[in-house]
């Protein structure tokens, strides 16, 4: 009867152990509790401040392999962090079926601290200076809109719940260390593909406020980079970065051009060429791939050997063995 009870709690501690083990796989840390998908909205989990936020401004439902890396990189690198993609087509009556239709969709939704939810931007934009302005805007006549639309939304969402705003071209690849930060696109200049800030920092209020004052969508970028710039320069004195060191201003760091856009918006096609070697980036957290500049016209290919394939490759495996396609192709060398 001994020996039954033994064996007994010797198969149960087993099992429990066999549970710890696959628990701290999944989530990297033994004592965190799992995100449930079924209990918690949008609020809930941006009112904890350290999510990672994407948008879709357009209507688009199925998320292309880039945005699909992008999304699967944050999730990868940020595994105790909400990842949260809000989308304008996605309504909440809508229900996605995990078939070959969205591939991609389903892909990202399988990932446990990855949620989908819908954008509302009447509801967003309320109690900021961005409403009067979105109830009285003609969307249908404005340049731009999709850009603008996404400028206004990155700017209340980090202000109402804090948090880090990524475009979804951006790779991750290693945690920001930074809470209040912006990230210099070249010396004095930043952009807005990627930012981070505790919930209510008057520097956002301000540029939201600058946003809606000098609004202008006939010129690329003035409710963008160009914003946030300007009011970085309202803000702080700035100098030029020394070496590899970042800028200080306040409470705000100013990353230096390496920790994001180590490779410059000219010089995009080098991420569609092979390397020998490739670079490290250790001096980055993430990689920013100007798909603006791309516009689709270059794509990753397997066994193509390409600086992007590989990033694909080890920064999001999943959407690499899934959506990437063949078959090899020629491609230029770069020393």
């Amino acid at each position: 009867m001994l020996k039954e009870l033994q064996l007994s709690l010797s198969v149960v501690l087993l099992l429990a152990c066999g549970f710890l083990y696959q628990l701290t796989l999944r989530s990297h840390c033994l004592f965190c509790l799992p995100f449930s998908k079924s209990q918690q909205g949008p609020d809930a989990l941006l009112s904890q401040g350290h999510s990672i936020v994407f948008l879709e401004t357009s209507e688009r439902l199925e998320p292309p392999p880039l945005v699909s890396c992008a999304v699967e990189s944050a999730a990868k690198i940020y595994p105790e962090q909400p990842v949260i993609f809000f989308m304008k087509g996605l309504k909440n009556s809508t229900q996605l079926p995990s078939n070959s239709s969205y591939p991609a969709f389903s892909l990202l939704s399988a990932i446990d601290n990855v949620f989908f939810f819908p954008l509302d931007m009447n509801r967003l934009f309320e109690n900021t200076p961005l409403f009067s302005w979105y109830t009285h805007i003609n969307s249908k006549v404005e340049r731009h809109w999709l850009h603008v639309s996404s400028d206004a939304c990155r700017l209340a969402i980090i202000w109402k719940y804090g948090g880090v705003y990524m475009d979804t071209d951006i790779i991750s690849i290693r945690p920001i260390p930074e809470e209040n930060f912006l990230a210099a696109q070249a010396s004095q200049v930043s952009s807005n593909g990627v930012f981070g800030f505790l919930p209510r920092h008057p520097f956002l209020w301000e540029c939201m406020e600058n946003f809606v004052e000098h609004y202008n969508s006939h010129i690329w970028g003035n409710q963008g980079p160009r914003l946030i710039t300007r009011m970085l320069r309202v803000w702080c004195k700035l100098g030029n970065f020394q070496e590899l060191s970042d800028l200080r201003c306040q409470n705000i760091s100013f990353l230096h051009p390496h920790r994001f856009y180590p490779i410059s918006y000219s010089k995009w096609r080098r991420y569609y060429e092979v390397w020998d070697p490739e670079p490290n980036f250790n001096d980055s957290y993430a990689l920013h791939l100007w798909n603006h500049m791309n516009q689709g016209r270059r794509t990753v290919i397997k066994g193509s050997n390409t600086l992007v394939e590989n990033l694909y490759r080890k920064y999001c495996p999943t959407t690499y063995r899934h959506l990437v396609q063949g078959p090899k192709v020629s491609v230029t060398r770069s020393r």
